[in-house]
């Protein structure tokens, strides 16, 4: 127990020599559950702290909730203190004098001298500025740096999110004030991260081990140190997916949110790992099994299958190992003796004919075989080789039929995996899905799988520890050497061979489910961005044969119209023909939306015929064909009950079908992702994984789409970036109670939306300024002559909130609401003032935001400047500059979703059998696979093209550029290579994406 705190503390000590950045990472270990958990075992500087100075914890209580007001992830007023000093480093700045910040966690004794030190060292670091900035506005950046909570304003190019996450006693982003901007250094004005050098990247964790974070997930994500270590600070702080991709752009490298999200899984398996070595090394400690060897091997696993084989010796109720079982009958010292000293070893020795296991020298053989071949076993440069050997020999993984599968498995289930039944494939060549239906084919005990290593590499792994690791350090005679070879056959044969192939398995199988989750939630994504089919009247139809279709006309603004029921297939086809033309004609509807449910193609032929014919006129109807995934789910849930309450479901589902053409987005985030259908092998990976996943990807897609704050549904609006369900029902009870939002600053007032969630949400929330002007209008008319409201401003409006509840009396009875033109764009209230700034460079006024004029008077001024020294003359960073150019220039009613592909709307069918090999077809794509993409080219039956049909070469540069490949959705034109009829299989070419 007491060698433990010696090492760590060593370590601790020799971080902090070598990398002044490390001690930014005391934040993720300060909560108070994990230091209970970690006090028994690693006691990181917080031990030795509290022992030298428990007088700030003492004396002086009641400063303790302030400090904790300003970082809430403290546990005590001791920690709050040097955290806070050390969160104000930015994350890529090698500035600041390593020994200055060691005398100031050594010697602080009361928070006043704290304070006062972080002033005088945030203000020399604001001196080296003064010639970019404002007198005026370095004090105050030397003010925020210096850790006050007085005033602090956030800032997109701040390196550390510390300001950002206090803005509870800030200035509010307020329209034409001047928040400050903070710089990061003045060797890198526009925001560019400097790198790590390579021992500057640590990150303490909650629990310590003997590699570095950082340093694993660059290498498992093949990303850079120092874009790793910003990221694990920006998760560690809170921040949202959507929110770092649109406004930390420079922190991360300019990342996608696909990577984003693979770091963060990663990051979290690593910290899994960790937690689970910290619990398995308490199970050992309190069963006093504990060694130093043991706990440096613990210390170095990285995956839970390393794990496993070091610790399951040692689990409770474990009869124990052979090794185990020797070393208890007093073996260990020959074995290490023959290792060492063999010519000093006389197994004879041992021989005791009344104990079991030491009766005969061939017992003491085997005792010590088993010893050394634990040894070699669990030895890290051993493991480490045999690893590094098998990356570069060939190792396959092979399948074949069970042999008591036929007994118990149905013969439809056995021919599904006629391709797995005589399968060999090397582990590096492997496809994604071909490991996800072999692992199925496993569990339905269909079929059995091993890995192979060959023969080959065995012998060179045996003739190496013979020659270099496990050498024996003297002459060895034969018998001894006899047993040093059975020791490494067995050892490799029962210990490390297994391993291997667990090891293999589990990365094969982790990889796969990843990519598996990853093409989920990118055929997601292409749903959902889905472009919307606005302003038109449409008719929804849920197919079926014996209970009818379903109908449902909603109007342009998604109200239900008109329900009802016709029966299309029971021989009443020509009546019920007429009762559909009398609804199109009533309700002026020439969209027919049909679902692709049971008696799809029969409904899709009924309406074409009718089309053909010009049954409709003087109408010209068309129809598409929507996915109805989810549809019946919805139906019966207790969202659609509340949003359509008295509605049959059956009826609801054709409302749903309808109003997923007119906004794809609104309606289908109103269903479990995972209901809609578009993943693969989905139900064989890891449900929560997978649900975490797709929820980031809704999440990322409404966010980035923006949501009309005053008009969108409470489904929606929990799903932005920074909100959840309480906070989506606080904001509609606020708005229900007050009115409409006027601008971005009245969110701080709902209740349960503190300055995080304001910051998080705030960029992905717009307010329509037509509906502003228009509701001002309407309260000016109103409140013309009385006292409760006046309307004064040509740019806005005061309104005084007559109803003033506990809280609100505390507060001026008259509260300046004033909308703000920015507040209907992307760009975020922290850079209001730099927009202001930026406009007036150019000469615009906000009255021209998202007008022509407004895109001439930017792409004139950037002609003569270049973005990089604008970005730079307004002291921030060229991603930031080009988010506010966007949201400038950027129609009032601008849908990036407008770029992607709208339904395919038909007047006509065409039949499988009317297909030949040859026939070039456009269609739209139904779903992305890893072996495939699956494309409906009309016919009832989707059509496959193979993976590698699918070029980088046949897809457009938009598609190249977006980095979003083929997805559902997506037009395509193909040409028919091969078709099956009895199969039912079409195989297609790609020729190009329309």
């Amino acid at each position: 127990m007491s060698s433990l705190p010696r090492r760590a503390k060593a370590q601790v000590q020799t971080v902090v020599s070598k990398d002044e950045f490390s001690s930014l990472s005391e934040l993720s270990s300060a909560s108070e559950e994990d230091d209970k958990e970690d006090s028994a075992w690693e006691p990181q500087k917080k031990v030795p702290r509290s022992r030298k100075q428990p007088a700030p914890k003492e004396s002086k209580p009641k400063r303790v909730p302030r400090v904790k007001k300003s970082t809430p992830q403290m546990s005590d007023g001791t920690e709050g203190i040097s955290v806070k000093e050390e969160l104000n480093s930015p994350v890529a700045i090698a500035d600041i004098d390593l020994e200055d910040r060691k005398s100031k966690l050594n010697t602080i004794q009361t928070l006043k001298p704290a304070k006062t030190k972080r002033k005088n060292s945030a203000q020399s670091f604001s001196a080296q500025r003064t010639k970019k900035l404002k007198v005026e506005e370095t004090s105050k950046a030397g003010t925020l740096e210096g850790g006050s909570n007085i005033t602090e304003t956030p800032s997109t190019s701040t390196m550390w999110e510390g300001a950002c996450k206090k803005e509870e006693n800030e200035d509010d982003f307020a329209f034409g004030q001047t928040p400050l901007k903070k710089m990061k250094t003045e060797m890198y004005p526009q925001g560019q991260p400097v790198k790590f050098p390579a021992n500057a990247s640590n990150i303490k964790e909650e629990v310590e081990m003997n590699w570095d974070i950082v340093q694993v997930l660059s290498e498992r994500t093949n990303i850079e140190l120092w874009v790793c270590a910003n990221i694990i600070r920006l998760f560690n702080d809170d921040n949202t997916i959507p929110f770092i991709v649109r406004y930390r752009k420079e922190l991360i490298n300019n990342l996608d949110a696909d990577s984003l999200r693979e770091v963060r899984q990663t990051l979290e398996e690593l910290r899994a790992v960790a937690k689970k070595v910290h619990s398995t090394i308490q199970k050992i400690k309190k069963e006093g099994k504990m060694s130093e060897c043991l706990l440096k091997t613990l210390l170095n696993c990285k995956t839970f299958e390393e794990l496993e084989h070091v610790s399951a010796p040692y689990k409770t109720g474990s009869k124990g190992t052979k090794a185990q079982r020797a070393k208890q009958l007093g073996l260990e010292g020959a074995a290490r003796t023959l290792l060492e000293n063999p010519g000093a070893l006389n197994l004879l020795s041992y021989v005791r004919p009344d104990v079991k296991g030491l009766s005969a020298l061939q017992d003491i053989e085997t005792g010590v075989q088993h010893i050394l071949a634990d040894m070699i076993a669990k030895d890290k440069d051993t493991l480490d080789f045999i690893r590094k050997l098998c990356q570069n020999r060939y190792i396959c993984i092979q399948s074949s039929l069970a042999k008591v599968s036929s007994k118990k498995v149905n013969e439809k289930d056995v021919d599904k995996f006629l391709l797995y039944q005589n399968f060999s494939c090397n582990i590096r060549n492997i496809q994604h899905h071909q490991i996800l239906a072999i692992n199925r084919g496993e569990n339905l005990k269909i079929l059995t799988v091993k890995v192979n290593i060959s023969d080959g590499v065995k012998n060179e792994f045996c003739r190496w520890c013979i020659q270099n690791r496990w050498r024996p350090r003297g002459f060895a005679r034969p018998e001894l050497m006899k047993i040093l070879h059975n020791s490494l056959d067995d050892s490799f044969k029962r210990l490390i061979y297994p391993l291997l192939c667990r090891e293999f398995r589990a990365k094969l199988t982790s990889d796969a489910e990843k990519e598996s989750v990853m093409m989920f939630g990118r055929n997601l994504r292409h749903l959902l961005l889905t472009s919307p089919v606005p302003g038109r009247t449409l008719m929804g139809v849920d197919p079926g044969y014996k209970h009818g279709c379903k109908l449902a006309i909603i109007s342009p603004t998604s109200q239900i119209l008109h329900t009802d029921v016709v029966y299309l297939h029971c021989g009443q086809g020509f009546r019920e023909a007429e009762k559909i033309k009398r609804l199109l004609l009533n309700f002026n509807c020439s969209t027919v939306v049909i679902g692709n449910g049971t008696a799809c193609r029969e409904t899709e032929a009924y309406f074409a015929d009718l089309i053909m014919k010009n049954y409709f006129a003087p109408l010209d109807v068309v129809y598409c064909i929507i996915s109805e995934a989810g549809a019946s789910i919805y139906s019966v849930s207790p969202e659609a009950n509340k949003e359509m309450p008295g509605l049959d479901p059956n009826l609801r589902s054709a409302v749903s079908i309808a109003r997923r053409v007119q906004d794809p987005l609104a309606e289908l985030v109103k269903i479990e992702p995972k209901h809609i259908g578009v993943g693969m092998y989905q139900h064989d990976v890891s449900q929560t994984l997978l649900k975490a996943t797709l929820d980031s990807v809704v999440e990322e897609c409404v966010s980035f789409v923006g949501v009309d704050i005053n008009i969108c549904s409470e489904v929606l609006l929990r799903h932005i970036a920074g909100l959840n369900a309480n906070r989506a029902k606080n904001i509609i009870e606020w708005r229900e109670q007050n009115g409409p939002f006027i601008n971005r600053e009245q969110l701080k007032k709902v209740k349960g939306l503190g300055p995080k969630s304001f910051q998080q949400c705030a960029g992905f929330i717009r307010i329509n300024q037509d509906y502003i002007r228009t509701f001002c209008s309407s309260q000016q008319t109103e409140s013309s002559g009385q006292i409760q409201g006046v309307v004064t401003s040509s740019a806005g409006v005061e309104v005084t909130n007559e109803k003033q509840g506990k809280k609100k009396s505390k507060t001026t009875m008259n509260v300046l609401l004033k909308p703000n033109p920015l507040d209907q764009t992307c760009i975020h209230p922290e850079s209001y003032d730099i927009a202001m700034r930026f406009l007036s460079s150019i000469g615009g006024t906000v009255c021209e935001i998202g007008k022509p004029e407004m895109q001439q008077k930017i792409n004139s001024f950037l002609e003569k400047e270049g973005i990089e020294k604008v970005a730079e003359r307004l002291q921030t960073t060229v991603h930031t500059l080009q988010v506010i150019i966007d949201g400038l220039s950027q129609p009032e009613s601008f849908d990036f979703r407008t770029d992607f592909d709208k339904p395919d709307f038909k007047r006509s069918i065409v039949c499988l059998e009317d297909l030949q090999v040859g026939t070039v077809l456009t269609g739209k794509v139904e779903n992305a696979t890893l072996f495939g993409i699956f494309v409906d080219i009309g016919v009832g039956r989707s059509g496959l093209i193979p993976i590698r049909n699918v070029t980088e070469a046949k897809l457009s540069k938009t598609k190249r550029r977006r980095s979003l490949g083929l997805g559902p959705g997506e037009r395509v034109e193909v040409q028919v290579l091969n078709i099956d009829i009895p199969r039912s299989r079409i195989t297609l070419d790609l020729i190009r994406v329309l």
